[in-house]
């Protein structure tokens, strides 16, 4: 738990949690990555996604609070500044898992909710593995499949001693030195293409475009999902505009792109710049309950900690608490 999570918990403790009444925007915008009952080894030791009952669960919450819209009716109230009598609600997903297809989109369906998912074109069709999940999965083989710590400490000259330093190890490889986590998977005889083959872990592009005849959004999340405050200023530019470029190609996709990771860090030049290049563009970052100094560019609530009642909660008396000090406005240099 980090600075800001203990923050949060102790406000909403003191406080109560904030009531959803107070809920301080026009607008909710909740974000998962996927949804299953299942030990997903590419994603289990990244963040606790939902099982379908929690998951369920969460959007019957938000469900009494919010109304939840199609990404469309909620760019059309964005522009024209329209408000309604509770707080609109976009669903919104990353990274084109399969599940979203599978599991997500008849949920969904069934309870008359849309969503957005933002996707990686590098994954999808099942071409390569993020290096996130790379990390994950060679975390899980050491944990549930007696592969060879032994041999990680060789290959790497470090001298972990459990699962959770191997952890943290793995999870801090940067986007930079991904290439790593190859030379790892090799060493340990560890195939990522079999591992894709077997899994197939992302939505294919007719996965893409059948969920948009669905009603379902699809939104560029950069090429290969690094962090951009580790790129430069036209690694940054040249990421986001191939990946909303590969939507334009293939004729599928929204005016939409979010950031992976975060926004933390990215220069007011970016901005100026990517929405000068694409005037119509929503941009959305992770960072809760909070305004920017872009008003296109929106923050998100990462939805994946515990359950949805809490985490808005939480997020209220965050925002309450950071209120009084001026910081619900996120200013960029």
């Amino acid at each position: 738990m980090n600075f800001r999570q203990r923050i949060m918990r102790n406000m909403a403790l003191i406080l109560g949690g904030g009531s959803v009444k107070d809920f301080p925007l026009p607008y909710c915008i909740p974000l998962y990555h996927t949804v299953s009952d299942e030990h997903l080894p590419h994603l289990k030791h990244l963040y606790d996604y939902r099982n379908t009952q929690q998951f369920e669960k969460d959007l019957d919450f938000m469900a009494r609070h919010f109304n939840f819209i199609s990404y469309r009716e909620f760019a059309e109230r964005l522009s024209q500044d329209k408000k309604g009598a509770k707080p609109a609600a976009l669903l919104t997903f990353d990274d084109g898992f399969s599940e979203f297809k599978d599991i997500i989109i008849p949920i969904l369906e069934r309870k008359g909710i849309y969503a957005i998912n933002f996707i990686n074109p590098a994954f999808t069709g099942q071409t390569d593995l993020m290096f996130r999940c790379k990390a994950s999965v060679i975390l899980d083989m050491v944990i549930n499949k007696g592969f060879s710590l032994k041999k990680i400490n060789e290959m790497t000259g470090l001298r972990l001693a459990n699962s959770g330093q191997l952890k943290q190890y793995l999870l801090h490889i940067s986007y930079g030195k991904r290439s790593v986590l190859d030379r790892l998977a090799t060493g340990l005889g560890i195939d990522f293409r079999e591992f894709i083959r077997n899994h197939r872990p992302y939505m294919d592009l007719d996965d893409l475009k059948l969920a948009e005849t669905r009603g379902f959004g699809i939104g560029a999340h950069s090429w290969d999902h690094p962090y951009y405050a580790s790129l430069g200023p036209e690694q940054q530019f040249e990421t986001t505009e191939k990946s909303l470029q590969y939507l334009k190609e293939n004729h599928i996709g929204e005016e939409a792109f979010a950031f992976p990771f975060t926004d933390f860090g990215v220069k007011k030049q970016f901005f100026e710049r990517l929405y000068s290049r694409n005037p119509e563009l929503i941009s959305f970052g992770t960072a809760g309950i909070k305004t920017d100094s872009f008003p296109r560019n929106l923050q998100r609530i990462p939805m994946e900690r515990t359950d949805a009642a809490s985490i808005i909660k939480g997020e209220i008396a965050y925002y309450q608490f950071k209120e009084r000090l001026g910081k619900n406005k996120i200013e960029r240099g």
